[in-house]
């Protein structure tokens, strides 16, 4: 199976990465924290223009059609530059429940409701949020032109107005999040629990894909910053970045990095080709990303803090931006300890086979 993204892909995600180098800056991140939605209406259109909403969102619903592994090399570079707007709650975790929504939509009206509001991601006019039964808290929900939310494995499809929102404070300023409060009934239920079956699964898939990919980018931009800082600060009449002990550090951050990589892209085309998980078994592909991401962002901002000395921790160095957004995503869709459990059960249980799995379908 051949893993290298094809040129169409490199292209996109290329041009993606210079679009937000231009326009996502660390300052515009400062500012943001200053305001009161902490987002930006014309940072989001100008999103939607790039076709980033409009990823996974099919064809017929005025998408592009693609899917994970598109996503892998975009959500890394949304990591990469701090990216606060729901990008990919919105664009990503509920695009994906919604389309896989379509079919499973028992009757009419809630297949177009699940299409008109496909659309209106598609078209940059709808921000979707998602509460997802694993997640106590739902980011961006004050923001959001919807909520989708479970209730006894049904999907129910929430107006902002219907809900409650108690704003919860969390350590990176970027991430704004609520605890919501909302009351199920016939109006709400977009997909009945009978026709729901898997939905939650694949929205928690993907929600920790995306928290993977953010945390190699986020990994990527510490590692920068921290040789950066090296090469210019000197003692001793040289630069830091000479001494074998700060070459070391920065090394075993870009080795656990490289290995990650591919783990990360193995995941995403599990989920991209859907085929039934007891084959691809796509969660634990999904979990194992989780886990060597989460082990390379924390151990970035550990090394970049201490090679960064005692100034890693001001206000007023950019780095801080980057380790606490890899900090506070640690904790979202399934901390460190429910993904290595799931990973525990498929190698403890005894009743999967660890030879390597079969490869997947050429595409």
């Amino acid at each position: 199976m051949d893993f290298t993204f094809t040129e169409e892909q490199e292209q996109f995600a290329e041009a993606i990465r210079r679009f937000l180098m231009t326009e996502m800056t660390p300052e515009l991140t400062r500012e943001l924290w200053a305001t009161e939605s902490g987002r930006s209406d014309a940072l989001w259109r100008q999103l939607a223009d790039q076709g980033m909403t409009a990823l996974m969102v099919p064809q017929e619903q005025g998408g592009l059609g693609l899917g994970e592994v598109e996503w892998a090399p975009l959500a890394q570079a949304c990591g990469y530059f701090a990216l606060p707007e729901p990008l990919l709650d919105t664009a990503l975790v509920a695009a994906g429940l919604l389309r896989d929504a379509l079919p499973a939509a028992p009757h009419a009206s809630a297949r177009e409701r699940c299409a008109t509001l496909l659309e209106r991601i598609a078209s940059g006019n709808a921000r979707v949020a998602v509460a997802h039964p694993q997640e106590r808290l739902v980011a961006d929900a004050h923001v959001a032109d919807a909520v989708l939310c479970a209730h006894e494995g049904a999907v129910h499809l929430l107006r902002r107005d219907q809900a409650v929102l108690t704003p919860r404070a969390g350590l990176d300023p970027s991430r704004r999040l609520f605890e919501l409060g909302w009351r199920p009934d016939a109006d709400t239920q977009l997909i009945p629990a009978a026709a729901a079956a898997g939905l939650w699964d694949g929205a928690l898939n993907r929600g920790a894909l995306g928290v993977a990919a953010q945390q190699l980018g986020l990994t990527q931009r510490m590692l920068d910053l921290a040789i950066d800082y090296s090469a210019q600060r000197k003692q001793f009449g040289k630069a830091i970045g000479a001494y074998q002990a700060v070459k070391h550090l920065l090394a075993d951050v870009a080795i656990q990095l490289e290995f990650a990589k591919p783990v990360l892209h193995r995941a995403a085309a599990a989920l991209a080709h859907g085929l039934p998980e007891q084959n691809l078994q796509a969660g634990l592909h999904v979990s194992h990303a989780r886990v060597a991401a989460a082990r390379c962002a924390w151990s970035a901002a550990r090394q970049a803090i201490q090679v960064h000395g005692a100034m890693g921790y001001t206000w007023e160095l950019d780095l801080q931006i980057f380790a606490k957004r890899a900090w506070a995503l640690a904790g979202s869709w399934g901390d460190r300890a429910f993904h290595k459990a799931r990973l525990g059960v498929h190698i403890l249980d005894g009743a999967h086979d660890l030879a390597p799995a079969p490869p997947l379908p050429e595409s």
